[in-house]
């Protein structure tokens, strides 16, 4: 049997490029060498490349974080190209990407979101003004960014103006937010058009950090992650459809994972991922664990989703 031929795209130019990295080599492992033949391109370097074999690349899994690649742009090549791919397309890649689109979203489709203030750079800014409106402590992180880079929390007016510069070093919009005390969850969700939600992972920070920080995500032991979360059952279903419906409401496919806030009854969306971290023990790969599907087989079905869509 002929093996397919999966262009591998990892790596790229944002400010998570060494994550994506990381994602892709052990998307490369985890492929039987007998079912597909695997072509890494990094589009820091190979899009000519990417571009001159395209008529020969049967689907491309998209393994970039951030700019450049979780935000609709190489989507838009691979479309121009007529590649299939496994991760949603330009229009809900770029919604989920801005945090601020995304959350006028979440809102309209009926889900909760934490309160905010949306600052532009180079437009003035009164952080006494925000604290009254959202008070203390304040999330700040950029409105365009993943992996919780410059996300930062601010418990003073000093810390609050540091957090705006760092967040504006890494994007032309900045999101202020107010803090939600409550249990971190992320929900994922598998398919296109026939939807399956996977069982919630819970993430408990440990130790110094405060909430899911840069640091805590990539750091080993620094974060402790429970899955399936142990909730009631009834808050179980309630996180699983708030899951489902954000996917939706951005016009999601393939996967994603939303990020969520439990406090006591409530759930607050924070953001959407349409392509989450892929390392056998990132999180939407360990909630297909816990519901039978191994690392490979979840790779699979991905390329599966991806094939299926292009004869849509």
């Amino acid at each position: 049997m002929k093996r397919l031929r999966v262009a591998l795209l990892c790596g790229g130019k944002s400010s998570e490029r060494e994550i994506s990295l990381k994602s892709g080599m052990q998307v490369k492992k985890a492929l039987p060498e007998d079912k597909y033949e695997v072509i890494i391109y990094d589009p820091a370097s190979d899009l000519a490349k990417l571009v001159q074999d395209a008529s020969e690349i049967d689907v491309a899994l998209v393994m970039l974080h951030g700019r450049y690649g979780e935000d609709g742009t190489i989507q838009g090549l691979l479309d121009l190209l007529g590649i299939p791919y496994q991760c949603s397309g330009v229009l809900a890649s770029a919604l989920a990407m801005d945090k601020v689109m995304s959350k006028r979203i979440f809102k309209m489709a009926g889900l909760q979101v934490p309160k905010d203030v949306v600052l532009r750079r180079g437009e003035p800014y009164n952080t006494a003004k925000i604290v009254a409106k959202l008070g203390w402590p304040l999330m700040v992180k950029p409105a365009d960014g993943g992996s919780s880079i410059a996300l930062n929390m601010a418990n003073s007016e000093e810390e609050l103006t540091q957090a705006i510069e760092d967040a504006f070093a890494h994007s032309e919009t900045v999101l202020v937010e107010e803090y939600i005390a409550g249990r971190e969850i992320t929900g994922g969700v598998l398919g296109n058009k026939d939807l399956i939600a996977l069982p919630i992972v819970e993430i408990v920070p440990q130790a110094k950090h405060r909430f899911f920080d840069y640091e805590a995500k990539y750091t080993p032991g620094a974060t402790k992650e429970i899955c399936p979360a142990s909730l009631p059952e009834h808050l179980t279903q309630k996180a699983q459809a708030y899951a489902l419906k954000a996917h939706k409401a951005l016009g999601c496919k393939g996967y994603s994972r939303t990020d969520m806030i439990l406090k006591e009854e409530e759930i607050y969306v924070l953001e959407t991922n349409t392509i989450p971290g892929m390392t056998e023990t990132s999180l939407f790969p360990q909630a297909a664990k816990a519901m039978g599907m191994s690392f490979s087989s979840l790779l699979e079905r991905l390329i599966e989703l991806a094939l299926e869509e292009r004869h849509v």
